[in-house]
């Protein structure tokens, strides 16, 4: 196998699923309709409520559903199961489920006045499910969110190379927000402007660095490299804060100084929390300001980037074959085994490849955070009912495209994290440009587009989970309805998490409660288009297979998390408390899930017993 196949079988897939079914499906069963007045015109406030022009919104979604799903998980998956697995998954998921569960939820909104999957519940199913979602809701934020905060604490700490870009990348999202909106600025032009300024910034960070094979980085030697590791020293003057143990060892700052390849262990630096609290306030900004001074042009950008690394990558894998066999070859094997690795399975751990791999990649096939923004965020801009598909369908296959990039950068490179993503997209970014990047320098630039790509989605997350604290528990203290105090507790909350140093295990747990997520959203799809007597079969089927298997997922998980971390010898007491809380979010999450579907039985059977609408009434049903 080789780069130019995975090419070659993603576009064909891509298109017949787009053109033959999703296309089927939009104007069979939801009948979408140009003419029909959207909630971003009828409810325009300027913040949330923005009527947007389809290619940005296209742009802004996409690059506001692709985090590092697509990558950590692909990478995670391949090299557990192999690669056979991992890319069936994803084309055979977003083909049948991916798509329809974005699309769904968007236009679902869309024709319920913009509200978000908790009052549409309340709608369709029972205020009590509105109150339970509320609770699954954030909670799944909260386990999003510190694993993303995680993994990028751990590259801007393991790379000095990286927060230049993303401290321009905050800069030239508010610069593009007054553009664009105070000055009503050229798109073209402010476009280059941004995008070419952020990825300027990006490539000073390794400037003047010398990557030599087998050797550490010279990070002293960059001008922008060294000023980081100025700081990074003065905090960690007084030391380490405590250790962890990552026994995946797909930590970045096992690579580093901080941390031991044989044991696993890792010291948690000052260092490391100065950039998570740096994530944090980055996304304080999206969360809080309007949409359109902070959240979308910075997202706009992120799209950019994130479309430049996965054409020119596209590039590099279709030239690879013909240029360097040796690197086109696939690396990782086809197949390993349907019970994870020996050495996960001398961890203690339990890994089954159903239902492991289809939580494990946790985006790329499917997600439930595209369907919980895309009801509270894309639906509130959409310009035009039928800009749905090729907003929400489009920007999940494109995701998709994302997901096996990064299968064909593993795969090519060998290793795992974020640091087998970097080093493959090096690889085909110096195919591409026939050796003038430079592998080295390439894998750099593949650093700082993983950061970007996470980051411009945590922002949303903080964001969502603001908005849904606020309506949960607003009304036992209205404290709770300000935008910042709600902000700062969802804060400190993902903190404690990402520094319990178990990220490893919370990014699984993440990934089971990501697809119960999509699971939860397609049930309510279902049954919104069962109460409009539309036919529901391409969502509830979907539906089914994603209940079942991500509901005994989070069961494995808070197995494995018992089983490694809680009653293994030696393990650090913030560590047990970690998994602890997990494990029991883990039942607060199947328990919560399982009462949904309880009352959504209910409310299918109060809707099967409602008698047909007349046939011209049916055609124009919402």
């Amino acid at each position: 196998m080789n780069s130019l196949w995975v090419v070659l079988a993603g576009i064909v897939v891509i298109y017949l699923a787009y053109n033959y079914y999703a296309r089927r499906i939009d104007r069979v069963v939801i009948q979408s309709d140009e003419k029909k007045a959207t909630p971003a015109k009828m409810y325009m406030d300027g913040a949330d409520f923005v009527p947007t022009s389809r290619f940005i919104l296209y742009g802004y979604h996409f690059k506001s559903i692709a985090a590092a799903g697509p990558i950590v998980g692909v990478i995670t998956a391949a090299n557990i199961w192999g690669w056979v697995p991992s890319i069936l998954w994803l084309l055979i998921g977003v083909s049948f489920i991916g798509w329809a569960s974005d699309y769904s939820a968007i236009i679902m909104s869309v024709r319920n006045d913009g509200n978000s999957l908790s009052a549409i519940a309340h709608r369709f199913v029972s205020p009590r499910t509105r109150t339970i979602m509320f609770v699954f809701i954030f909670f799944y934020l909260l386990l999003i969110g510190g694993a993303f905060v995680g993994i990028m604490g751990s590259i801007l700490d393991a790379r000095p190379d990286v927060p230049f870009g993303i401290l321009v990348l905050a800069l030239m999202g508010l610069l593009g927000g007054w553009l664009l909106y105070r000055r009503r600025a050229d798109l073209i032009w402010v476009t280059l402007l941004i995008v070419v300024l952020t990825m300027g910034a990006m490539a000073l960070g390794p400037a003047g660095v010398t990557f030599a094979q087998g050797k550490a980085p010279t990070w002293d030697a960059g001008p922008v490299s060294a000023a980081v590791v100025g700081i990074n020293k003065a905090l960690n003057g007084a030391g380490a804060l405590y250790s962890v143990i990552d026994p995946t060892g797909a930590d970045p700052r096992l690579a580093g100084a901080y941390g031991d390849p044989k044991t696993g262990t890792i010291q948690v630096m000052p260092s490391f929390l100065l950039w998570a609290l740096f994530l944090i306030a980055f996304s304080y900004l999206g969360t809080n300001l309007a949409i359109w001074r902070f959240a979308q042009p910075v997202n706009y950008i992120g799209f950019w980037i994130m479309a430049i690394v996965i054409v020119v990558s596209a590039i590099g894998a279709v030239l690879a074959p013909f240029t360097n066999a040796a690197l086109a070859s696939f690396k990782t094997p086809a197949f390993t085994t349907f019970t994870g690795t020996a050495a996960i399975q001398a961890s203690g751990a339990f890994q089954p490849l159903w239902p492991m791999l289809f939580v494990t990649i946790a985006c790329g096939a499917i997600s439930g955070w595209h369907a919980l923004f895309g009801s509270v965020g894309t639906a509130r801009q959409l310009e035009y009912e039928t800009d749905a598909l090729p907003v929400g369908g489009g920007g999940m296959f494109s995701e998709n495209t994302l997901g096996l990039l990064s299968l064909t950068a593993v795969s090519i490179a060998g290793g795992a994290g974020a640091g087998a993503f970097a080093a493959g997209v090096g690889n085909l970014l110096n195919t591409a440009t026939f050796g003038l990047i430079g592998v080295p320098y390439g894998t750099a630039l593949g650093f700082g587009a993983f950061v970007v790509i996470v980051l411009t989605v945590v922002q949303l997350i903080f964001r969502v989970m603001r908005v849904t604290l606020g309506e949960w528990l607003g009304e036992v203290w209205l404290g709770f309805k300000n935008q910042h105090i709600a902000t700062i507790t969802s804060a400190i909350l993902v903190l404690a998490l990402v520094l319990s140093g178990t990220w490893v295990y919370l990014w699984q747990l993440f990934g089971a409660s990501n697809q119960l997520m999509a699971a939860l959203s397609l049930l309510l799809v279902t049954i919104w288009l069962a109460s409009t007597k539309r036919n529901p079969a391409y969502a509830g089927l979907p539906m089914l297979f994603m209940y079942i298997t991500t509901i005994v997922a989070t069961g494995v998980t808070a197995y494995n998390l018992y089983n490694t971390i809680v009653i293994k010898p030696g393990a650090a007491g913030i560590s047990i408390a970690g998994a602890w809380a997990m494990i029991a979010i883990a039942i607060l999450l199947v328990v919560a899930a399982l009462v949904i579907a309880y009352d959504a039985w209910g409310a299918w059977n109060r809707l099967r017993a409602v008698p047909a609408p007349a046939p011209a009434h049916a055609a124009t049903g919402d």
